[in-house]
């Protein structure tokens, strides 16, 4: 059993996580306002000390802590690595993802007597203090004395009921509304300066920082406590559930694994490390790779089999090269790259009149090639957003391999000079395992493709899969929302959020490839509204009635691709292009923009004939979105 702390955006993220495995976990939060709908879950309300939660973790079988509370609830951080140490039951912090600001126009406090005592030093007649309520107390000799100081804090009864226990002047109180503009209330109440506090982006750190550099008001902001080295730290959903699955392998029925893009990009990573070890450090056993989503996730490299080396080019200067391995983890889905190798190696060149350069490659500017090696595919044929003659990297991985070697450099303190660093990824058994896939028929030759845009695999088993569908769509059901919106995955779910804004997050769901099992889950659950957000590529599979879509299953036939169009009123020109084509999203292109309107109505109602039926209480809409997030319906 897991226990979870939580009470914040984390802990929602956590709990929609855990729901995944269809198993039961505890969820404990200090007050009773957080709302989170729970289906396997078991809602905890009240704070425990050491020995309470102790005496829960033995008494409920308790496995596994994870922290995902505020960054500034110090005692229950304190608490949890307490009960952790003595117990010997791991903990997880699930830490939020923070993004430094230009120190220069922020004054940076190590806490709220620092910030105290620099507010007073700077002689700030006037502050907006974005702290919350519970930092009224801990500010009361800056809104005592000299200071005229404006607390917002949270709309609701507790919290103006601790303001005024804290004997704080009502009529300086503000309050916040959910999707306020930051800028509002400084504008508002014109203050010199304004107090936050290091609280992430899910923090809106972010949105407050901007909104007082653009107005010109001073930023004081105390930094985040830290925690705890005991803890294992992870910043976003992928990482979490992967900790997960290290430390209660049995509670998801399916294992997630890695892109190859994440693969590449570790390996990069780590060789970029190995090159600048000057100073012989034991090396990681595993590298921090930041997902597009922003969160890190560490994944393992294969052991250092040689040191980097230098060589001298033809032109007299030299090139520092090594390579580093990472083994492909798929996880439980049925990956065919599931094993193998995949080597990235970095070469950095250096000048020979650098007089530093016989000891470590400093640079003063750095510009990142990504190649193509052994076992990398091709692009033959147009249609992959490629171009012809490069290597099948996508464009999502190859920025992940290019960003994280960067933030590698960054962190390491290489300063820069104006030769680029080339990356060759390579994957030595690619060109065999591509003859097993659909690469050739995509103008992808002599290699695999590296593709992805979440670089984590989630398990496609079908049961595994249907049964987390289940179970989502049981969650959703007990939101009340009056429309439940199915989607492929995180691309088509943002454009259809942006479509239906005011729908909890909980009415999303996922269906991966399981359309067809989704809608008759949504029947079964007496759904009365349901909108199916599908993308091009699925849905010319879907118009011909194939309600899974998974590439292993089906391909896009281009012939009855053809006769929709025909229908349509395409010309014989636009008909014969299609033939050609090799992703269904090339359509977007091909179609005249007059004709578009006509064509996906005639692909939607395709759709429709083979959705409808399965939800016949129901009523389904269907939405067509293009690759930019335009919606036809």
């Amino acid at each position: 059993m897991i226990l979870v702390l939580g009470g914040t955006t984390e802990g929602r993220i956590a709990v929609k996580t855990l729901e995944e495995a269809g198993k039961p976990f505890y969820y404990s939060t200090k007050g009773d306002e957080q709302e989170v709908l729970l289906h396997n879950g078991i809602r905890l309300q009240g704070a425990m000390d050491a020995e309470k939660m102790e005496t829960f973790c033995i008494q409920h079988g308790i496995k596994l802590l994870i922290d995902a509370a505020h960054p500034f609830a110090e005692q229950l951080h304190k608490t949890v690595e307490q009960v952790s140490s003595a117990s010997g039951i791991p903990a997880i912090r699930f830490e939020r993802i923070f993004v430094r600001h230009d120190e220069e126009h922020i004054t940076w406090c190590k806490n709220y007597d620092d910030a105290i005592r620099w507010i007073k030093k700077e002689e700030i007649l006037t502050l907006l203090a974005l702290t919350g309520v519970q930092s009224i107390s801990k500010l009361e000799s800056l809104w005592k004395e000299s200071t005229c100081c404006y607390f917002r804090i949270l709309d609701r009864d507790s919290s103006r009921e601790l303001a005024c226990k804290q004997g704080y002047p009502e009529e300086h109180l503000r309050y916040y509304h959910y999707g306020e503009d930051e800028r509002s209330l400084m504008q508002e109440l014109h203050p010199e300066a304004i107090l936050i506090k290091e609280s992430g982006v899910s923090g809106g750190f972010c949105e407050k920082v901007k909104a007082a550099q653009e107005l010109g008001i001073r930023i004081f902001a105390i930094c985040r406590p830290q925690t705890s080295e005991k803890f294992h730290y992870v910043n976003g959903e992928h990482g979490l559930r992967r900790m997960v699955e290290r430390f209660l392998p049995v509670f998801f029925p399916l294992h997630s694994g890695l892109t190859t893009g994440t693969c590449a990009a570790a390996a990069a990573v780590a060789a970029t490390w190995d090159i600048f070890n000057v100073a012989f450090t034991p090396r990681p056993s595993e590298f921090p790779v930041v997902l597009p989503n922003g969160e890190t996730i560490h994944v393992p490299v294969e052991p250092q089999k040689k040191r980097p080396h230098s060589g001298i080019l033809r032109n007299g200067d030299g090139m520092f090269e090594t390579s580093a391995t990472v083994i492909k983890d798929a996880g439980d889905d049925p990956d065919i790259t599931n094993g193998v190798e995949v080597i990235a190696n970095v070469a950095i060149p250096f000048r020979m009149d650098d007089p530093s350069s016989g000891k470590s490659p400093v640079q003063e500017d750095y510009d990142i090639i990504v190649c193509g090696g052994e076992g990398i595919g091709i692009v033959t044929m147009p249609g992959l957003g490629l171009e012809l003659g490069s290597p099948a990297i996508n464009a999502t991985p190859r920025k992940m391999i290019e960003d994280n070697v960067r933030r590698c450099l960054e962190k390491i303190g290489i300063s820069k000079q104006p030769n680029p660093i080339v990356v060759t990824i390579s994957v030595p058994s690619g060109e065999e395992i591509a003859k097993r896939t659909f690469n050739p028929r995509l103008g992808i030759e002599g290699g695999i493709s590296i593709i992805g845009t979440s670089g984590i695999v989630k398990p496609f088993s079908s049961e595994a899969f249907i049964n987390s569908i289940r179970k989502s769509m049981e969650v959703a059901r007990a939101t009340n929302s009056p429309r439940i919106v199915i989607s492929s995955g995180a691309k088509s779910e943002k454009y259809i959020k942006a479509y239906y804004p005011d729908l909890p997050a909980q009415a999303f769901v996922h269906y991966g490839n399981f359309i067809g099992e989704t809608l008759k889950i949504a029947d079964t659950l007496e759904l009365p509204q349901v909108t199916l957000g599908v993308m091009i590529g699925k849905a010319v599979k879907l118009a011909e009635g194939n309600l899974d879509t998974h590439s292993r299953k089906v391909v896009m036939n281009k012939h009855f691709i053809q006769d929709i169009a025909r229908r349509a009123g395409c010309s014989e020109a636009v008909l014969n292009r299609i033939g050609q084509i090799n992703m269904a999203r090339e359509l977007w292109d091909i179609i005249p923009a007059d004709e578009l309107a006509i064509f996906s109505k005639a692909l939607i109602g395709h759709c429709l004939q083979h959705c409808a039926p399965l939800l016949p209480k129901g009523e389904l809409t269907l939405l067509l979105i293009t690759e930019n997030g335009k919606i036809y319906v």
